[in-house]
């Protein structure tokens, strides 16, 4: 039993150098999906901070529309209060709608400008009708303003209608 060689290892402990480029790769490599985690939440936070203020923007959306034909009504009455004599009755309601109208401004909303002779777009009017156009200037052109539209930020939430000139 004397005569023992000690065996030639075939695994070669890997080497100093070799084992730091191993922990150099190792390490870029982690260092690189932290950084694409990090990118990928950041993105993340920007898209959830972006949802959550355009939810915000139109979370009244619902309610402003609902109003919406109550503006037109105070509008019409408006109008109806103006031929009256009674200067107290006209001053109240006057004061009632412009109150009602600074509230809804001061939500968002925004009322759309549109004035007679306006040239007709379709991606922001909506013609009711067409009647020919006294002056051949009016072709194409806003002849009237049926019902004012509105925005609620930069979403419009009710096209205004109008009659337009043939």
């Amino acid at each position: 039993m004397g005569n023992s060689k000690p065996k030639s290892k075939s695994n070669k402990k890997p080497t100093l150098k070799s084992q730091i480029e191993e922990l150099n790769i190792s390490f870029k490599e982690e260092q690189d999906k932290f950084l694409r985690l990090f990118a990928e939440f950041e993105n993340y936070k920007k898209r959830t901070s972006k949802e959550r203020l355009e939810l915000y923007k139109t979370a009244s959306q619902e309610l402003m529309t609902a109003l919406l034909p109550v503006m037109d009504d105070m509008d019409r009455a408006s109008l109806e209060f103006t031929k009256s004599k009674e200067k107290s009755l006209v001053e109240g309601f006057s004061l009632i709608k412009n109150k009602f109208s600074e509230t809804l401004k001061s939500q968002g909303l925004i009322i759309i400008q549109v004035n007679k002779g306006d040239e007709f777009d379709p991606e922001i009017h909506e013609a009711i009708t067409q009647i020919p156009a006294e002056d051949k200037k009016m072709i194409g052109r806003i002849i009237d303003v049926i019902e004012f539209g509105y925005k609620l930020g930069e979403k419009i939430i009710r096209y205004p209608k109008v009659v337009v000139g043939k």
